[in-house]
């Protein structure tokens, strides 16, 4: 071997190490995305948090919001909270998700006095963000996320990096759909994409 190739194998053995780390990092992360997002912290909260998610043209839920709406009707059931806030913004299919999800909860019997709208709620980042103020303005001091199980890390993530310091979630009544896989690999990015970010 000259010694002209010897740098550049060492560099090819240094970028094949950094890829196999990095790969590696990324298979534990999504692991532990996975085991934290099913690993639900049931306390009585102030209020529950429901992340919107997409509203069909006929304005009806899809199947991860109906999940999503369908825990919070049996956790509220259970008493685990007395208030709670949908939030949501207008997706390119015209309709408002807030007010779709509120309409959803009020037809499962959760009175409409218990209901929060947040329509402004387009980002896990928005929706947190009206929540701090929300909990300001009424003395409250915890929260309950309920959302997919691959959307809980970076929602809890959110939460604490606004002040908010008790912070308990629930997974949605899980159904399989292909896209997890997507989900599961864009929560990667969005989660350290959401450590990065300012908060003031």
């Amino acid at each position: 071997m000259s010694q002209s190739t010897q740098p550049v194998r060492r560099y090819r053995k240094y970028m094949l190490y950094l890829l196999l780390a990095g790969c590696l990092w990324f298979v534990l992360h999504l692991v532990m995305i996975t085991v934290d997002g099913f690993s639900d912290e049931l306390h009585k909260a102030d209020v529950a948090v429901v992340l919107g998610n997409k509203v069909h043209p006929n304005g009806i839920p899809s199947i991860r919001l109906q999940m999503r709406l369908d825990r919070t009707v049996q956790l509220y059931r259970k008493h685990y909270f007395s208030s709670v806030l949908v939030s949501g913004g207008v997706g390119k299919e015209g309709h408002d998700e807030a007010k779709v999800m509120k309409q959803y909860l009020v037809k499962h019997g959760l009175p409409a006095k218990d209901i929060i709208v947040d329509s402004a709620g387009n980002t896990t980042f928005h929706t947190m963000k009206y929540t701090k103020s929300l909990l300001k303005q009424r003395g409250w001091r915890s929260v309950l996320l309920i959302s997919q199980y691959f959307h809980i890390s970076r929602s809890k993530l959110a939460a604490s990096r606004f002040g908010i310091k008790k912070v308990y979630s629930a997974h949605a009544i899980y159904h399989f759909e292909w896209r997890e896989f997507y989900s599961l690999f864009r929560e990667f990015f969005g989660y350290y994409a959401y450590l990065l970010k300012s908060y003031r």
